[in-house]
């Protein structure tokens, strides 16, 4: 398809099917708006693919017949993370970047531009269940775990599926303004605000084992009781230390402060109860938040929408009866 503005996917065997068709479909979608986009695929073989469900992705030829490419978009898939990045993928990457106005991965294609060493000194995001991957497989990436998307310096990388149709819209609008994405957000019911600092509302906490006994003690009595007193000096109290000796313990295993840990625990149980059907001020009081009204500025400050907008969304898929319900 030809166009003003070139966006090129770059696809390979094992690619995540939705990490390029849900992309392509805005990109698509905001054509018959009014942009004016040409949508081309591209595998480094120049070969067809076979996409993660086992469809065959015919493509338009290799990164080398591509001309002045605007935005090259890298798919994600489980083989980028299940075994060592093909040498091909990285000089694919390689390649078309420096040409490129902007360069997009969706989900798991970040480890395609991190081993290409597009992302040393950037920050980046992925799906959340890969990002401790990430961070610990390239420490030169600033791995910022839980945003929808992220942008640096003309590098863009989002989480998972959804996130990068979230990463489209967002490009769409840059390019063409705000009336034509929320047309093109109508037209595929999306959410036209999921800002890309937002919170991924699916990321549970990952901890790993402390080696200090004292913080392990911390962390088992903070994520088993959630709702009791856990300010600083109470958890400092608890195994005999100083708080500052204590936060000292979080940021060197844990990377954190307690207070940040205590309320990400209690994020983690309020949203497993509110996607279980309970309501707001019962989860706020099970959860720690000791009133609903806390546990709402919590929930905006983190995620961009309240407990109840935060249920209504991912609590169920019974349809838009749940909207109406339990507003706070």
């Amino acid at each position: 398809m030809s166009g003003g503005r070139s966006v090129v996917f770059v696809v390979f065997d094992g690619a995540k099917m939705l990490d390029v068709t849900g992309p392509a479909e805005v990109f698509a979608e905001a054509n018959a708006a009014g942009a004016d986009y040409g949508i081309r695929y591209v595998s480094p073989s120049g070969e067809a693919v076979m996409t993660s469900v086992g469809v065959r992705l015919p493509v338009d030829g290799t990164p080398g017949d591509v001309v002045a490419p605007d935005t090259v978009v890298v798919a994600g898939g489980e083989v980028l993370v299940q075994q060592p990045v093909p040498v091909e993928l990285v000089e694919a990457i390689r390649e078309l970047w420096p040409r490129a106005r902007r360069l997009v991965s969706i989900c798991t294609g970040s480890f395609a531009l991190a081993a290409a060493g597009v992302l040393d000194g950037r920050r980046a995001t992925t799906h959340w269940r890969q990002a401790p991957r990430l961070a610990r497989g390239y420490p030169g990436v600033e791995v910022v775990p839980d945003s929808i998307f992220v942008e640096d310096r003309g590098v863009f990388t989002s989480a998972g599926v959804s996130a990068g149709m979230d990463l489209a819209l967002a490009l769409v609008e840059q390019d063409y303004g705000a009336d034509l994405a929320r047309t093109v957000a109508r037209s595929l019911v999306m959410f036209m605000q999921r800002p890309g600092g937002q919170s991924q509302f699916s990321a549970p906490l990952e901890v790993r084992r402390p080696s200090a006994p004292m913080l392990r003690e911390v962390v088992d009595v903070v994520a088993a009781q959630p709702a009791l007193d856990h300010s600083a000096a109470a958890l400092a109290a608890r195994v005999g230390v100083s708080a500052r000796h204590l936060a000292r313990l979080f940021a060197s295993e844990l990377g954190t402060t307690p207070a940040r840990f205590v309320e990400q625990v209690r994020l983690d149980h309020a949203k497993a109860l509110l996607d279980a059907g309970h309501g707001v001020a019962r989860v706020a009081k099970l959860a720690g938040f000791g009133s609903s009204e806390t546990m709402r500025r919590v929930f905006v400050a983190r995620f961009g929408a309240s407990p109840s907008e935060y249920r209504a969304r991912f609590g169920s898929t019974r349809g838009p009866d749940l909207w109406g319900a339990g507003r706070d």
